[in-house]
């Protein structure tokens, strides 16, 4: 089950349907375009207090999933903590897998 999640994700990556980087991560958020975004289980805890905050008050859901490392073998890009879906289709998919 886990790993169709993680088939998904590297599905959503070679679509363009996802967001890579602190940064963008939270433009996304601020602007609605983030449906869901999965958080590893090992980011620091600044960048996941930074992350968080955003998503509650945006009202964007989020995940904790599975080490970087994983989630960054999934998508084919190395030392990724986070990842934000653009699509809500892939979004609801993900989450469903996942809870």
């Amino acid at each position: 089950m886990k790993n169709n999640y993680l088939n998904l994700l590297g599905l959503a990556q070679r679509a363009g349907k996802c967001t890579l980087g602190e940064e963008l991560i939270l433009r996304d958020i601020r602007s609605n375009k983030a449906k869901l975004v999965l958080l590893a289980s090992d980011i620091g805890p600044q960048t996941k207090k930074k992350l968080t905050n955003k998503c509650n008050y945006y009202e964007v859901p989020y995940l904790i999933v599975d080490d970087r490392e994983t989630i960054s073998d999934a998508i084919g890009k190395s030392q990724r903590v986070a990842i934000a879906i653009l699509d809500a289709g892939f979004a609801a998919k993900i989450k469903s897998l996942l809870g």
